[in-house]
C-alpha cells in the first residue's frame, strides 16, 4: 500500500510512547476519513468520534457512514457520536447578558475549540492520544484551522500530505462515495459554505501557489488572483503555524 509508511508511523510512535489508543474526530470530510483509516489499519484500538454541532445533516451523515463502514471493516474500532448542539447553547447563553460585540467567527472558533475538549477528554478515558486530521496546504499554507481548535492535536499524520495526495489515499483506502465527492468544509458556521467559498480558491489552486516559485510577471490574471489569495491566508496565520513566541530574558546586565 502506498501510504503504509504512514500507518507504520503511527503504530511506531504509539508504540515508543506506549500509548494505548488513537482518538480521531470524524466530521464527514476526506481528510479525518483518511485519517481515521490510517489509524485503524495500525490495529491499535481506534476511537472515532463524530461531534455534531448544529450543522447540515448531510455533513453528520456522510461521518457516521464513515464510521459505519470502518465498524463494519475493523474490530479495533469503537464508533462514538457525541451531540454538542446543547453544550454549545449553553455556552453561547452564559454570554447572552454581556456587551460583547457580535462576531460569527469566534462561534465558529467555538464550536473547534468545543470538540477539541470533547476529544481530549475521550482521549484521556481510553488513555490515548488526539490525532490531527489537517493536511499540508491547510497546516502549513494558508493556516486553514482553529488554534487550539483543530489545531490542537497530540500527533498529525497526514500534515505532510497536499490535499490531492489525500484524495489519492482515499481512492485507495476505499473511502465511501459520498465522502470522496463531497466538496471540502469546515463545518463551523451552521449552514452549506465549503471551504472554496471562504477562501475564495480551490485546493488545487492552493497547491499550485503554495509551490510556486517563478517569475510573477508571466502569470495569467487568475493565477496572480490565487498567488495573492494564498499569501494573503499564509501571512495572516503565520501566528498559527510559527511556534508561540517566547520573550527571552536579558543577558545584558550579567
Amino acid at each position: 500500500m502506498k501510504y503504509q509508511y504512514i500507518v507504520d508511523w503511527i503504530k511506531n510512535y504509539a508504540n515508543d510512547n506506549n500509548i494505548k489508543s488513537l482518538v480521531v474526530g470524524v466530521s464527514g470530510g476526506i481528510d479525518s476519513a483518511v485519517t481515521s483509516t490510517l489509524c485503524a489499519l495500525t490495529g491499535l484500538e481506534t476511537v472515532v468520534v463524530n461531534m455534531p454541532i448544529q450543522q447540515s445533516t448531510k455533513e453528520v451523515d456522510r461521518g457516521l457512514d464513515h464510521i459505519n463502514w470502518l465498524n463494519n471493516k475493523f474490530d479495533n474500532v469503537i464508533p462514538t457520536k457525541v451531540n454538542l448542539n446543547n453544550t454549545f447553547d449553553s455556552f453561547l447563553n452564559d454570554f447572552s447578558n454581556s456587551n460583547l460585540p457580535a462576531n460569527k467567527l469566534a462561534e465558529a472558533n467555538t464550536r473547534s475549540r468545543l470538540r477539541m475538549v470533547t476529544l481530549y477528554h475521550m482521549a484521556a478515558k481510553y488513555e490515548g492520544i488526539v490525532v490531527g486530521t489537517g493536511n499540508k496546504v491547510e497546516d502549513f499554507g494558508i493556516g486553514f484551522y482553529t488554534k487550539y481548535g483543530d489545531g490542537g492535536v497530540d500527533i498529525s499524520p497526514i500534515a505532510d500530505l497536499m490535499k490531492s495526495e489525500v484524495y489519492d489515499a482515499g481512492l485507495e483506502l476505499g473511502i465511501i462515495n459520498s465522502i470522496m465527492v463531497a466538496a471540502p468544509t469546515d463545518g463551523l458556521w451552521g449552514d452549506t459554505r465549503t471551504d472554496e467559498d471562504q477562501i475564495g480558491a480551490t485546493y488545487n489552486e492552493l497547491e499550485w501557489a503554495m509551490t510556486f516559485n517563478g517569475d510573477e510577471s508571466s502569470l495569467s490574471p487568475k493565477q496572480k488572483e490565487v498567488l495573492e489569495i494564498y499569501n494573503k491566508f499564509n501571512t495572516a496565520n503565520k501566528h498559527k503555524m510559527l511556534p508561540i513566541p517566547v520573550c527571552i530574558k536579558s543577558t545584558k546586565d550579567e
